[in-house]
């Protein structure tokens, strides 16, 4: 299992020293932007870790909001894609289709990068409709690292949000994942 965390703007800061991978939030529904997005991704490359960026799907406005990410997430070979669904700060969520949707539209739009999705285990197992996780399922269940409680396949587990989210991911080692996310 490799090592990684998920960082937004909360973190001002994280050592990345020992890491494998970082994901970073880049942006959430048509206007919010991470202020902390440049930096973060420089901590992220200067450690050499494997590096994703994240954009937190509100609903409606799909195709608009995959083109927002895409203009604002960086652009490199072998970065990973991924969107964030959940309960938004409304009590809202986008529904399974535009869930689905959102991941095509990414896919399409950036054709040589891994998209995932990510959720926690409750809506995975209570909400998702489609089991769609595009090139791979990040789930976070707050249990023993590598251990989610679901019967799907997964490539990453957020595993705690304690001190910050920590997360492991399925590989053998830093150059698989890193041969994997080049397609």
């Amino acid at each position: 299992m490799l090592h990684g965390v998920d960082v937004s703007a909360h973190q001002s800061s994280f050592d990345a020293d020992e890491l494998d991978f970082v994901f970073i939030k880049a942006t959430e529904g048509r206007s919010y932007v991470n202020p902390r997005l440049t930096d973060q991704t420089k901590r992220a490359r200067d450690a050499d870790c494997v590096v994703g960026f994240y954009h937190f799907l509100w609903p409606g406005n799909i195709t608009a909001q995959a083109e927002y990410f895409l203009s604002k997430a960086p652009e490199k070979a072998g970065d990973l894609l991924a969107v964030d669904w959940e309960q938004n700060g409304e009590g809202t969520r986008a529904s399974n289709s535009e869930k689905d949707r959102f991941i095509r539209e990414v896919k399409r739009l950036r054709p040589h990068h891994r998209v995932l999705l990510y959720c926690n285990r409750y809506f995975w197992l209570n909400h998702d409709t489609t089991s769609y996780a595009g090139d791979g399922l990040w789930i976070a269940d707050y249990v023993k690292a590598g251990k989610p409680r679901i019967k799907a396949t997964w490539r990453i587990h957020q595993y705690t949000d304690q001190p910050l989210d920590k997360d492991v991911a399925d590989f053998s080692s830093r150059s698989a994942m890193r041969a994997w996310a080049r397609k």
